[in-house]
C-alpha cells in the first residue's frame, strides 16, 4: 500500500508570487525546507549531499553498445562511477536527424549490459510511466527531465519506487514552482531526492547557438531553503561545450552537490545535441581541473 504522508496546512494563496515566501516553507513545502541535512546514498562510495561531488557523465542519447563501451572506458579512466543515458528522449521538435533513433527498450538493454561489463551506476531519463518498469530494471537513479517537471502523475509514479530520483528545473520556472514540484515527490514518501538546476530561459544567452543560462545564483539560493543535494548541468544549460569547464568550476565554487556533464568520442557525429558534449580529451583536462577547485573547498570529485 502506497504511504503518503499527511501535512497539516493553514495555506493561503491571498498573495500569490514567484518568490518563496514564510508561508510556502511552512505551509507548502514543508518536506523540502526540512531542516534536517538529506543525503542520497547511491553506494557505500557515492554519496550527493556528502562532502563528495559526483559527476554522472556521458552522451545524451544512447546511440549503440560500442559508442556507450567507449564512454565507459574513460568515466573509469577519470574515476568517475556514474554513467548516463537516455534510451527515451524527448525532443524540443518533433523532427528528428538522420542520425537520431530513439532506442527506447533496446537501449536499456545496452545500458545494462555497460552496468554489468563496466561496474558503473547509470543514470537514465523516465519520459513515461509506460516505460517506468523496463527502466527500474536497469536504472539506478531516475531522471525526471525539465519538460516534466510538472507532470504530477509521472511525479508521484516514479517516487513510489523508492529509487533515488534526479529532478530537473524547467527552464523557465521559479524556484518556487521547481520546490512545489519536489513536494510532490517527498509527499509520496520518497526522501531520495536530488535537485538539479540545469539552465533558464532569458531575452539574450550572449551566443545564437546558446538556448539557455545557467543560474548559478539558484545553488545557493536553494541551499538557503532546503537541505537536498544541488546539483548542476552546465552542458544542457550552456549548449555550448567552450562555455562548459567555466560553467563547471563555478558550480563547484557555489556549493553544487554533483554534476551532469555530456560527453562523447566524437561530439559533432552526436546524434544529438552535437554542440554541447565535451570530446574524451576535454572531458579528462575538466576533471582534473574539477579536482583541484574542489580541494579548495574540502571537497572530493567522484
Amino acid at each position: 500500500m502506497e504511504k503518503k504522508i499527511i501535512i497539516k496546512s493553514n495555506l493561503s494563496n491571498k498573495e500569490p508570487t514567484k518568490d518563496i515566501s514564510k508561508d510556502d516553507i511552512k505551509n507548502k513545502i514543508p518536506l523540502v525546507a526540512s531542516k534536517n541535512l538529506k543525503r542520497v546514498k547511491i553506494s557505500k562510495d557515492i554519496v550527493f549531499g556528502s562532502n563528495q561531488i559526483p559527476i554522472i557523465a556521458g552522451p545524451n542519447g544512447v546511440e549503440s553498445f560500442e559508442l556507450m563501451a567507449k564512454v565507459a572506458k574513460q568515466l573509469k579512466k577519470n574515476k568517475i562511477k556514474i554513467i548516463r543515458g537516455h534510451a527515451y528522449k524527448p525532443l524540443t521538435f518533433p523532427y528528428r536527424s538522420k542520425m537520431y533513433k530513439e532506442s527506447k527498450s533496446s537501449g536499456m538493454d545496452i545500458m545494462d549490459e555497460i552496468k554489468k561489463e563496466f561496474s558503473l551506476k547509470v543514470v537514465t531519463e523516465v519520459t513515461e510511466i509506460r516505460y517506468l518498469d523496463r527502466i527500474t530494471q536497469t536504472a539506478d537513479i531516475l531522471q525526471i527531465g525539465s519538460r516534466n517537471m510538472q507532470n504530477l502523475e509521472l511525479l508521484k509514479e516514479v517516487s513510489s519506487s523508492k529509487f533515488p530520483i534526479i529532478l530537473k528545473r524547467h527552464f523557465g520556472v521559479s524556484l518556487r514552482d521547481f520546490l512545489g514540484a519536489a513536494e510532490h515527490i517527498l509527499v509520496n514518501g520518497n526522501q531520495n531526492l536530488i535537485l538539479c538546476e540545469r539552465g533558464v530561459s532569458m531575452p539574450h544567452t550572449h551566443r545564437s547557438t546558446s538556448r539557455f543560462a545557467l543560474d548559478i545564483q539558484a545553488i545557493p539560493a536553494l541551499k538557503e531553503i532546503t537541505k537536498f543535494p544541488i546539483i548542476s548541468d552546465p552542458s544542457h544549460a550552456s549548449f555550448w561545450a567552450p562555455w562548459v569547464p567555466s560553467l563547471t568550476f563555478a558550480s563547484i565554487s557555489a556549493g553544487c552537490d554533483g554534476l551532469i556533464i555530456e560527453m562523447h568520442p566524437n561530439p559533432k557525429k552526436s546524434a544529438v545535441d552535437p554542440l554541447q558534449p565535451l570530446n574524451f580529451k576535454q572531458f579528462k583536462a575538466l576533471i582534473k581541473k574539477s579536482r583541484q577547485i574542489s580541494k579548495v573547498f574540502n571537497r572530493k570529485i567522484v
